[in-house]
This record gives structure tokens, C-alpha cells and sequence, in this order.
């Protein structure tokens, strides 16, 4: 299926002895395997610059993981990512979005209830936020005044680093050089206690640097589960507290530390996307799966579809992460031992499932009951810092958690139009979920079943009235996503957001420029840096990096 006012191409002029088969081939400037947000995000810049731009995504539907779909008849999901926040304004800005559909709506809060029957709520107004956290420990809220000033300064510091080309520091290139300088610079003429904390995010659990600043249980774990997205690792484990700091950097129109819906569900960003690309003369087509990266004396010169067409083009820029890229599209001969070897060795390890539901009614929260704003936001099952590394606990010996860590929206409060009338949808997104389960146990039928099962039994602990609801479920495992979306082992950012996993060493250390050994392969999906979320940076980078190498 075309995507496009598409036009006729003529057959490519050969350059030195090609076959048959190449010598009928459409040719384009570049070829963009896969039609995620960050694909389409390369796409759209590409084709800004004048560039002749394909576009080919394997399945019915643009988005990849930020995707909207029917599941079921009336009800309308982001079946995968579900909330806002992180793509970055210099692109909405750039691509003109909302000419093309994208409106962001706010939400406002996040509600934990608590095991004790309480709950707390921070909203988006600030002086709320404030009293409500006072309710539970005047010192919390007095701190959290200073943490989130600290945290800004955090944000404001890492921040330029998201639209950087990573230099490679074993290079000896002198302008990498001077960037790695020049982010040292930033670094010494911080506060001393920035700098302290800087450092403290880089190394520290989520919960360790945040005991630093508070007392009260259930907010040190709902803040902390932002530490554990995208990682199979704990709220204790080192290293969380910066993926604490990789979600805290978004925003909508200018508010820092802001997170959105989109109307139309995730799906709407990607059309979004698409609909600029298309503007500006890119090409897409779905249901056009890509089988292999052609390559000829160390160049990569196009594409081989499964119904056996070559497409050829002057660069091929992947979307899709390391190991469909190189160990599926590719041969083993192709690349250097030493680069195969560590993307091999790159990190997986999904460790999140979802369930999205269609419900007859709203949830009854005991510890705040009926209707009201409070269910506008995020609802956060994470009652304690305990509970949540239980939850890990269970995953780390390959079962599912049997408590396990929601986050849940409740989208149609503000966009009806993903239900019909007086019907809902819930997103809830799960850890733990891990794509390796113990020796002798697989995700079937059965399996992904009795995960569903405990995530509805975890809301029901809050929420009693949940299972009387619940008109249609959709339970997604690691496996599933792998299989339905293209992720391996499930990992929702393409590769575990863990410190050895990131920057100058994302995906591959020396290859983390876009580039690759491959002459005119590039990648742009969340494996590359600044990494994973509806961002659109890796794929707004990766074209700066092609468009440079075009020039050249």
C-alpha cells in the first residue's frame, strides 16, 4: 500500500556492471526501513532538504510503537507507547505538527493510592502538589521544592546533549574532542552541588538518590519508577536514578517536566510525522516488509523486499534496532567480526508487558471514590519502595511480578473519541514482565492469560469494581511485542537505557554516530542515542548525520 501523492519513478541509470534485476530498479537519495516515529521523524528531514525519500514499514499501520489501532469494535488504543512528553519542540517546531493533526493535551498528575487506604496526588499546580505532599510529611514538601529546582538544573545541563552527534572519545578526532571538552566546561562551571548531583544521577539507585531529599514511602516509589522504564533492573539497582532523569527532561509547550496525550492516541504523533514527510515529497508504503539491506564492495546500495523487488538508493537508514538490522537484513560476512561480536553483546532484556482495556464504566478507587480529576492523570500502582522491588524480585528469577508496577491512563477523559459514548479505554502498562522466563516456563496462551489475570487482580486491590467493567482486554507480553512491533525481546526502547547502554556507547562503542561499517548504512531508532521514548532526537540526529555525509 502507497502513502503519498505518489509519483511514477523511471528506472535508475546503472553505474558499472549490475544485474537484471538491478538495472529495473526505482532508485532514491535514501531508503528508511520502518515507519516508527523516529523513521518517519529521518524521513521528513530528509526529504525537507530536498532528498528523494522511501519509506517502507512491514505493517498496515505507520507508528511503530507509538501507534494507535481499533483492537476492538469502537475502542480505539495506543496499543504500545501511551503518554507524551519527550519529543523534542525543535522538531514539532521544525515540521510544523500541528498543521498536520498533532494537538497534546495535558495531564494533569499522577494519583498513587497507598496501602494504608490513603492516597497521594500531585497534580500539576504546583502549590496543590505542595499541600498534598504536606498532608503525608512537611519536610517532603519542603524538599520537594529544592528537588525539583536541583533536577531542573540537571535537565538544563543533559539537555544539549540530546541533539549531539555522541563523538567518539577513542577516535582521537579533534572536533569530537572538542565537544567531550566542551560538555566538560558545562560540567565545571556548575555549582558544586549541581555537580554533585550530576554525578550522584550517573551512579546512584533512583531510590538512594532520593532518599536524599524524602522521607514519605509511596512518593519515593512512584518517583522512582521512572528509574526503571526500558531497564531490567530494580528501583534499588545503580544506575536507575539517571533513566529518573532521562524522563524527567520532557515538555509541552515550554512547561518542563510536563507529560501529554495526544488526541487521536500515539498513533496521531506518527501520522503527524508522516503527513510532514509527505509534504515535503517523501514517499511511504506499508505493508512492505524489507528482507535485506543490499550491498556491494562494503556499500550498501538498497533493499530487497520479501515479494523479492530491489529498491535501490544512494543511503539505507534503518529504524529498526541492531539485531533485525544486522543479523537479519544482513550476512555475517558483511561486517567486521569485532562490530558483529557487540551487537551480539547489546542489551535487551524487555522486562514490560501491557494490558489495554475497554470498559462499560469508570474505576471506583477506594482510597478517593467516584468520578473525578484525579482520574485524568496517571493512576500509579507503586504504594511503597518495597513493593516495587518485590515485584522486581520475582522478575530477576524469570516469573512475571504477581504484584506488579502499573501505570495507567485513562485516556477518553479528555478524548472521547477513543470509545463510544459513555465507554472508556485504560492503558496500563507492567513490570515486571521478562522476555526470559525460567528454564521450562514459555509465554503461551496460557501464560500471557494469568498475567493478565494478576494485573487485573493488582488493580482491583485499589479498585474492586474493576473486574464488573471490563468489556474486552488486550494483554501484551514481551514475546507478543517482539512479534507484533518489531522490538526484540520486547524491549520498548529498542535496548536497556542502562549506563553502559548509552551516549558515546549506544548501540556500539566507536558506532555510535549513526553511522555504521557499512558505507551509507545508517541507523536512527531508539538503539541509537539519545535513546528511547516519543522523542524523535535519534531520527532528527540521524538525518543531520546523512545530510553532513551528503554534502561531503
Amino acid at each position: 500500500m502507497y502513502i503519498s501523492a505518489i509519483k511514477e519513478h523511471g528506472p535508475a541509470a546503472p553505474v558499472g556492471p549490475l544485474s537484471p534485476l538491478y538495472l529495473g530498479a526505482m532508485h532514491y537519495d535514501a531508503i528508511v526501513i520502518g515507519g516508527g516515529h523516529n523513521g518517519l521523524t529521518c524521513a521528513a528531514y530528509l526529504a525537507k532538504a530536498g532528498k528523494k525519500t522511501l519509506v517502507l514499514e512491514r505493517r498496515h499501520v505507520l507508528g511503530g510503537a507509538a501507534v494507535t489501532e481499533e483492537i476492538f469494535p469502537g475502542f480505539k488504543f495506543s496499543v504500545c507507547s501511551y503518554v507524551v512528553s519527550l519529543l523534542r519542540p525543535e522538531i514539532i517546531r521544525d515540521l510544523d505538527l500541528p498543521s498536520h493533526g498533532l494537538e497534546l493535551l495535558p495531564l494533569d498528575g499522577t494519583l498513587t493510592p497507598m496501602e494504608s487506604g490513603d492516597y497521594l496526588w500531585r497534580v500539576n499546580d504546583h502549590s496543590k502538589t505542595r499541600r498534598e505532599i504536606a498532608r503525608h510529611s512537611q519536610k517532603d514538601a519542603d524538599a520537594y521544592d529544592h528537588y525539583g529546582m536541583a533536577m531542573v538544573e540537571m535537565g538544563r545541563f543533559a539537555k544539549p546533549i540530546l541533539s549531539m552527534t555522541p563523538p567518539d572519545p577513542m577516535s582521537l578526532d579533534p572536533r569530537g574532542l572538542l565537544e567531550l571538552l566542551s560538555i566538560g566546561k558545562r560540567f565545571r562551571n556548575m555549582r558544586h552541588h549541581d555537580k554533585v548531583n550530576q554525578v550522584q544521577l550517573l551512579t546512584m539507585s533512583a531510590v538512594d538518590f532520593l532518599d536524599q531529599w524524602f522521607e514519605t514511602d509511596a512518593l519515593k516509589a512512584t518517583m522512582s519508577a521512572s528509574g526503571i522504564i526500558g531497564t531490567f533492573l530494580g528501583v534499588r539497582s545503580p544506575g536507575t536514578a539517571y533513566v529518573l532523569l532521562h524522563h524527567y527532561m520532557g515538555e509541552i509547550d515550554g512547561a518542563f517536566r510536563s507529560w501529554g496525550l495526544s488526541r487521536g492516541g500515539t498513533g496521531a504523533v506518527s501520522n503527524a510525522i508522516a503527513g510532514a514527510a509527505l509534504r515535503f515529497g517523501a514517499e511511504i508504503r506499508t505493508e512492505t516488509p524489507v528482507a535485506k539491506i543490499l550491498t556491494r564492495a562494503g556499500r550498501a546500495t538498497g533493499v530487497v523486499l520479501e515479494n523479492g523487488d530491489e529498491i535501490l538508493a544512494d543511503v539505507v537508514v534503518s529504524s529498526v534496532d541492531p539485531r533485525l538490522t544486522f543479523e537479519r537484513f544482513m550476512e555475517p560476512k558483511e561486517l567486521p567480526d569485532d562490530f558483529l561480536e557487540a551487537v551480539r553483546r547489546y542489551k535487551y532484556r524487555g522486562s514490560s508487558g501491557k494490558v489495554n482495556l475497554a470498559l462499560d464504566a469508570l474505576p471506583d478507587f477506594t482510597c478517593l471514590p467516584g468520578r473525578g480529576e484525579h482520574l485524568r492523570g496517571a493512576i500509579s500502582i507503586s504504594p511503597s519502595v518495597d513493593y516495587m522491588e518485590r515485584a522486581y524480585d520475582q522478575a530477576k528469577h524469570g516469573a512475571f511480578s504477581s504484584r506488579p508496577y502499573i501505570d495507567m491512563v485513562i485516556p477518553t477523559l479528555t478524548d472521547s473519541s477513543l470509545a463510544p459514548p459513555g465507554k472508556h479505554v485504560m492503558s496500563c502498562f507492567v513490570q515486571y514482565a521478562p522476555y526470559h522466563l525460567k528454564a521450562g516456563d514459555v509465554w503461551d496462551d496460557a501464560r500471557r492469560e494469568a498475567f493478565g489475570d494478576a494485573v487485573i487482580d493488582a488493580i482491583a486491590v485499589h479498585a474492586p469494581n474493576i473486574r464488573t467493567i471490563i468489556r474486552h482486554r488486550q494483554v501484551l507480553t514481551p514475546l507478543d511485542i517482539e512479534r507484533d512491533y518489531g522490538l526484540s525481546e520486547g524491549n520498548i526502547f529498542q535496548g536497556e537505557l542502562s549506563l553502559e547502554q548509552l551516549f558515546f556507547l549506544r548501540p556500539v562503542p566507536g558506532w555510535a554516530q549513526y553511522a555504521t561499517p557499512v558505507h551509507k548504512l545508517y541507523m536512527c531508532g531508539s538503539a541509537t542515542h539519545p535513546g528511547g521514548g516519543i522523542m524523535g532526537a535519534p531520527g532528527q540526529n540521524a538525518a543531520a548525520r546523512v545530510l553532513k555525509d551528503f554534502r561531503k
